[in-house]
Order: structure tokens, then sequence, then C-alpha cells
């Protein structure tokens, strides 16, 4: 009798990344910075394969007005606050995701803008800070869409939000690069890198990093008292402020 062995199956594809950078420090002269990435894919079959590469910054509460005619006159209506966005949001890709991969895969990665997660609260409230009243946007409001639009192309503008369908390269054979541009004005805090390897359209492989931005020096110590304690940071820059002025006014006083 003849033995016929099984088909021995072929590993799983999967793919291996590694920032050349896990920390990036803000001073006074910073200008920005370029998070470069390094990986591989290991597919023993060969076949095709996209990577996405997908780095959110830190949420930050967005603080926005809507402009409304009043009396002839444009004025800022009362200011809402969208929370749950990301300060900093990029996808990159080796071709654009949509022809990677389909809507719902797209839209359950939240991979790309148009299918960036952004977890505003169920219910509509007011929120008082510093003695100033805010209304907080419900993600479950009529108009819910029409601030994720506002929140989302402020972003663009000021170069925190991006999608870049050329963004991953490969250089050789399963080695691949891509370069994120960190603008100046980037938030400070963790920064949540995902690498994601997908082949006939679904993602096969996932790779997550860390990468860490924090100012240094005198900008930290600032910082860090600005946000750990507001008031007596308030009372001190006014202090400084009316004595410049003071100065200002004694050195071009004239007889």
């Amino acid at each position: 009798m003849i033995v016929v062995p099984p088909p021995q199956l072929q590993p799983p594809a999967r793919i291996s990344a590694a920032l050349t950078e896990t920390s990036v420090r803000v001073n006074s002269d910073f200008r920005g910075a370029q998070i470069v990435l390094y990986g591989a894919v290991f597919d023993p079959s060969q076949r095709p394969s996209d990577v996405v590469v997908i780095v959110r910054g830190p949420d930050q509460p967005v603080r926005i007005a809507r402009k409304s005619r009043f009396a002839g006159v444009w004025i800022n209506s009362r200011p809402v606050v969208f929370q749950g966005a990301p300060g900093f949001y990029i996808a990159a890709s080796s071709r654009p995701l949509d022809e990677i991969a389909g809507f719902g895969v797209l839209r359950r990665l939240g991979a790309g803008v148009d299918h960036l997660a952004i977890n505003a609260p169920a219910e509509q409230r007011v929120e008082t800070r510093y003695g100033v009243r805010d209304m907080v946007v419900s993600r479950l409001g009529s108009d819910y869409l029409d601030w994720r639009r506002a929140v989302i192309r402020l972003k663009e503008r000021a170069h925190l939000y991006d999608v870049d369908g050329h963004g991953v390269k490969f250089v050789d054979t399963g080695l691949f690069r891509a370069e994120i541009e960190l603008p100046a004005e980037a938030p400070i805090g963790k920064y949540d890198a995902r690498i994601l390897l997908f082949q006939d359209g679904q993602p096969v492989s996932e790779k997550r990093r860390t990468l860490s931005v924090e100012k240094v020096g005198v900008e930290r110590s600032l910082y860090l008292w600005a946000h750990r304690r507001p008031w007596s940071y308030g009372l001190a820059a006014m202090a400084f402020a009316l004595a410049a002025g003071w100065a200002s006014a004694s050195a071009f006083r004239r007889d």
C-alpha cells in the first residue's frame, strides 16, 4: 500500500516593522520631525501584498464655533466642544486605500480620514471650565456630521490630518519604508502606529508600535505648570504681561 503524505500547509503571511526613533523631543527650536518606519513582509507563497500604516496621536477636545449672521454682521455663535478627536492622524499606504480594500473593511479598521472613528459622547451636555460654558457635541445629534466635517477640515488645514496613497514604498522584495511628517503643531503625548498587511482585500497581519512626543527643557516645565496648575499659570502670565507693559511704557516715556 502506498501512503500519500498530506500536503504541507504554507505558513500564513506576516509583517514586521520598527520605528527608527521612538521618541521625539520638542524644544524652542522645534520645526517638526519625520517619523521613519521600516518593515518586511514574510510570505513564502509570494502573494501580492499591500501595506497600510496608520499613525494616531492622543485625543484632544476641539473647541469650535459656527459663524451666524446677526443684524447684518457675522459673529461667532456659542462655542461647542468636539471630544474624542485625535490630535494627529495620518494613513499612509502602498496604494490608494479604496484600491486595497472595500468600504466595510476600511470602516471597521478606521483606515482613512473618511473612516476615522471619533468617539463623541452619546448625550449633549454643557461643561463649565474656567468660568466658560461650552456645549459638548453629541454623536447622536442631527448636526454631528456637520461638526465632524468642520473638525476634519480644520485639522487638514493645519496638516494634522492626512491620507497618503503612496506613503509606503517597497524598496526591495518584501521590504518597505514609510515616512510620516510630524508638523510643529503636533500635540504632545503617546502616538500609536498600526502597520497592517493586506492580501486579497483583507488584513492578514498587524503590528503596533508606539511613539512618544514630549517637551524638554524650559518648555517642559512651562507645559507641566500650565496643565497641572492652570490658575497660578494664568495669574503669573497676567502679572508678567503687566510688568512688561509697564517697563515698555517707562522706557519710552517722554518728559
